[in-house]
């Protein structure tokens, strides 16, 4: 299975921005997607982003709009932007990867806080 190592979290103001980003060990372009999931505190892990092979993109409500989530396959990493951060987004942020025939692979988080 594909190594999954995540950087970019902190502590950031709400309304501010951060940029995530998840480096694999092996090529991405073959993987059949690749997405975000956080879990707040006392809260269910829930996805927030999903790219596909054919880049299509997938968003709960609760982040429309603010996530976007990008891969660049050159470098076998993919990109979480996070705009209009609110406090309710503090959460551990992990990269996930799914391939046909070997089920996921998760990275070991990176904590978003979104505080004044």
């Amino acid at each position: 299975q594909v190594q999954l190592v995540e950087s970019g979290g902190g502590l950031v103001q709400p309304g501010g921005s951060l940029r995530l980003s998840c480096a694999a060990s092996a090529s991405i372009s073959s993987l059949y997607s690749m997405g975000w999931s956080r879990q707040g505190p006392g809260k269910a892990l829930e996805s927030v982003a999903t790219i596909d092979s054919d880049s299509s993109t997938h968003y709960p409500d609760s982040v429309k709009g603010r996530f976007t989530i990008s891969r660049d396959n050159a470098v076998n990493t993919v990109y979480l932007q996070m705009n209009s951060l609110k406090p309710e987004d503090t959460a551990i942020y992990y990269c996930r990867a799914f391939e046909i025939n070997k089920g996921y692979s998760w990275g070991q988080g990176t904590q978003v806080t979104v505080s004044s």
